[in-house]
């Protein structure tokens, strides 16, 4: 028998359009997922491209560090996950998924965010959390949709400012960022010798003991007597 030659390995398995078929599942509510999860993949198989009937797309926990720029074929997309991969950037054409409405690149390498993702116009959660951001653009304010948005873990300094504009919005999870906490600003105690209420309001007695309180005051501190700071005026006696 011949021998076979040193350092020759068997080449990896082609992951074709066949397997990409059999890994298609029935969601409960009747659509249709693809799961390629754990599947060690450092790239997206181009051959999925031929499924673009798929509804959801699972790529989670693989090696991929890009994503190809054939995702606008998938117009029945509403949900893609790709958490816990190594991905450094999203391609702008993740804004053709116009149908999108979860999105969870949770637990990657991003270091920012295209600004088409704001044309994702039904998307309603957006997982962003074990990131790498410090900001966001300013197109997540069009989300008009978002109820939910991740972004624990990352690196941003302040809250993002576009998240204000988020009308539906109801919870932004920030939790674990290097924000700093907000001062809390002391209230100015009032000393007890002020009454602020008007004069008008006071009865007689009340005026006299104001005036003394005053003149107490200015005579602790030597100062002359000021006249009164506000002129109290005698109701009028109608005959």
């Amino acid at each position: 028998m011949p021998k076979s030659k040193k350092g020759n390995k068997p080449k990896a398995r082609v992951f074709d359009l066949q397997m990409a078929q059999n890994c298609i599942e029935l969601a409960p509510d009747g659509k249709q997922r693809l799961n390629l999860s754990f599947k060690g993949f450092t790239i997206v198989p181009e051959c999925i491209d031929k499924l673009c009937r798929i509804d959801e797309i699972l790529l989670s926990r693989n090696l991929i560090k890009k994503l190809p720029d054939f995702f606008d074929v998938f117009n029945n997309v509403h949900n893609l996950d790709l958490h816990s991969n190594y991905l450094e950037v999203l391609p702008p054409s993740i804004g053709l998924l116009k149908n999108l409405l979860t999105l969870n690149c949770c637990n990657n390498r991003l270091t920012h965010v295209p600004k088409e993702i704001g044309l994702l116009q039904n998307l309603r959660t957006l997982h962003l959390g074990l990131n790498m951001l410090q900001t966001l653009p300013s197109t997540i304010g069009d989300l008009k949709e978002l109820t939910y948005i991740g972004l624990s873990d990352n690196k941003f300094s302040q809250v993002p400012k576009c998240l204000a504009q988020l009308q539906n919005l109801k919870k932004a999870n920030l939790d674990r960022n290097p924000i700093p906490p907000p001062k809390i600003i002391k209230p100015t105690p009032i000393p007890k010798m002020f009454h602020l209420i008007k004069s008008c309001d006071l009865c007689d007695d009340c005026r006299r003991k104001c005036r003394t309180e005053r003149k107490k005051l200015a005579e602790a501190l030597n100062m002359k007597e000021q006249p009164p700071a506000a002129h109290v005026a005698r109701p009028e006696v109608v005959t």
